[in-house]
């Protein structure tokens, strides 16, 4: 598993950190969405201070990540559902 080194600036601070290769991307399209964010409550908001600004973006991730995993729980379900339906099926005809 091989790491690379690189800096990641979120809002006006560069972070140092060590991430698997694989993950290089990912990480860096994560630190990007933070940084649209961050914009976003600052233009919208009009506020400047970085605290605040890196509480709303905490916060407003955290929504979506709630409201992903629900999404995905009761897509499970659905699959669960229609799986058994079709072993139901299958088991009426052998």
């Amino acid at each position: 598993m091989e790491t690379l080194s690189i800096r990641l600036k979120i809002g006006d601070r560069e972070y140092p950190m060590k991430v698997k290769t694989e993950d290089e991307a990912k990480i860096r399209h994560a630190g990007r969405l933070i940084n649209d964010k961050i914009k976003r409550y600052r233009e919208e908001f009009g506020l400047d201070d970085r605290q605040d600004l890196l509480a709303m973006v905490a916060f407003d991730s955290m929504v979506e990540s709630l409201e992903q995993n629900m999404i995905n729980t009761d897509d499970t379900e659905i699959i669960k559902s229609s799986i058994e339906k079709i072993n139901e099926q299958l088991s009426s005809l052998l």
